[in-house]
């Protein structure tokens, strides 16, 4: 529906963590979508689903392994029949696992690869069946520096995230033609979190001098994606706080 306030179908947070993924559908359920987030642990969606919902949202979480395909199917067609068009697709999935390349298995490089790349293209391949078919359509993939060069000890991340990259390159270059706006978001520094906070206390710290990336604000940059005008879409985009290095 228009932008009066009704209903204008859903937008799906594929790992919908408590930070990232969390304000992104707080963001688009400000705007009368109706948000679905998904986590492996239905349970852990309550809060974010509850504090939509509290802001007058309309906000439904639902546990799904996104790396198995009869589940994600399963999923993809539940939500368009209970709850909507999926309108906007996120993909949000992280998977950001430190290893020496001396020491890495082939067994967790496989896991970090089917995180972060293989459920991407699960995911998407499903929604983008819906999505053409109605010729309109926003899909956004978060990525990170790894997409763009490998650093010292995460070869299998760099590896998944840069797949993920060059799936979301494919997939504009195919469906932009259909209506359908791909983009591919490049995070580049520590996010506010807890993992953050306690983790890696002198990061943290730099909060205050607004050095590390707030996750409304990198909400804030999703919705402006979706809201572009096809005649000049922007297909990738790097978000970084004003002192990270590049």
């Amino acid at each position: 529906m228009d932008r009066s306030g009704g209903q204008r179908g859903v937008a799906l947070v594929i790992g919908a963590g408590d930070a990232t993924g969390s304000a992104i559908a707080r963001r688009f359920a400000r705007e009368g979508y109706v948000a679905c987030l998904t986590r492996r642990a239905a349970d852990k969606l309550g809060p974010a689903v509850e504090r939509i919902r509290a802001a007058g949202g309309q906000a439904f979480g639902y546990g799904s392994d996104a790396r198995k395909e009869d589940d994600v199917v399963a999923l993809i067609d539940r939500i368009e029949k209970e709850r909507g068009p999926i309108e906007v697709f996120v993909f949000n999935i992280g998977a950001n696992v430190p290893s020496s390349i001396l020491e890495e298995t082939g067994r967790k490089y496989m896991k970090i690869w089917e995180m972060a790349t293989y459920s991407a293209f699960l995911n998407a391949r499903e929604v983008a069946h819906r999505m053409v078919a109605r010729g309109r359509g926003t899909m956004l993939f978060t990525g990170a520096t790894a997409g763009i060069r490998g650093s010292a000890k995460f070869a299998a991340f760099a590896g998944a995230k840069h797949a993920l990259r060059a799936l979301a390159q494919s997939m504009a270059r195919e469906l932009g033609p259909q209506g359908i706006h791909v983009a591919h978001l490049v995070i580049d520094g520590a996010i506010d979190t807890e993992f953050i906070r306690t983790g890696f206390p002198d990061r943290y710290a730099l909060k205050g001098q607004d050095g590390i990336l707030n996750p409304e604000h990198i909400a804030e940059n999703y919705w402006y994606l979706h809201t572009q005008p096809r005649d000049a879409w922007t297909f990738e985009m790097d978000l970084r706080p004003y002192m990270e290095t590049w």
